[in-house]
């Protein structure tokens, strides 16, 4: 089974909501048998790459917030954050452009290491004090590389605003055509969708559900054709 989760770096939600989703996984008796995959779905796309402001900023500027209702919606994530057994910075983070570590994840993938990579970024930008928006790309090299990636193909990565940018996009429109304007969006075996950070229940029983209602293989053959298997080819017959 394949479950497809479409989130961004700089979405709070995204983080809890991995780790909500990975304990229902981890308890899941065919969990071996399910690929998890992660798609690009930025939240601020109109975002310059050096446009970096305060989170509370942002939170004012988008939702209307004053600075003590922005700073209790962080006090509010980061208790989320806690009851997952995550670190959460409430105070001093940045936001900014995400487009950079999605191709860079995309690169990732290639190389397996995508989850190990996305886990990392989420770590930097929420729990450590060092800015993944401002230190430039050497930051995100530093963080691929402890994410088991080779420090200077990622480099080569960042440095070509090209690579990696269609498969992004794509999967952004991909996103768009199954009806997700927010993240996280969890996809399963793309016949069940599962929409926010919700209790690790629900996806025990989306899992379930998605596991059990599978389709099996319906094989159209009239007996006719021939085939190769691990004994050999069959031969035509005159």
């Amino acid at each position: 089974m394949r479950v497809e989760i479409w989130s961004d770096i700089a979405c709070p939600w995204c983080y809890v909501g991995k780790a909500r989703f990975e304990k229902a996984l981890e308890a899941f008796p065919h969990r071996d048998q399910v690929e998890v995959i992660h798609r690009s779905f930025e939240l601020d796309p109109g975002r310059a790459k050096g446009d970096v402001q305060p989170v509370l900023a942002m939170l004012g500027k988008k939702y209307g917030m004053s600075q003590a209702q922005a700073q209790a919606s962080e006090e509010n994530l980061g208790a989320q954050a806690a009851a997952e057994g995550l670190d959460y910075r409430t105070r001093d983070r940045d936001h900014g452009n995400t487009f950079d570590m999605h191709r860079l994840l995309h690169f990732a993938k290639e190389q397996g290491r995508q989850d190990e990579l996305i886990q990392i970024l989420y770590r930097a930008n929420f729990a450590e004090e060092r800015s993944v928006f401002t230190e430039g790309d050497e930051r995100l090299v530093e963080l691929a590389v402890e994410a088991g990636l080779d420090a200077d193909a990622a480099r080569t990565v960042l440095a070509d605003q090209a690579a990696y940018a269609d498969e992004v996009r794509a999967d952004e429109r991909e996103a768009a055509e199954l009806g997700a304007n927010g993240v996280p969006f969890f996809v399963l075996d793309r016949a069940y969708g599962v929409s926010g950070a919700q209790p690790a229940e629900v996806f025990t029983q989306a899992l379930t559900q998605a596991w059990g209602n599978r389709s099996p293989l319906k094989l159209i053959d009239d007996g006719g054709a021939q085939a190769c298997g691990p004994d050999g080819c069959e031969v035509p017959q005159r």
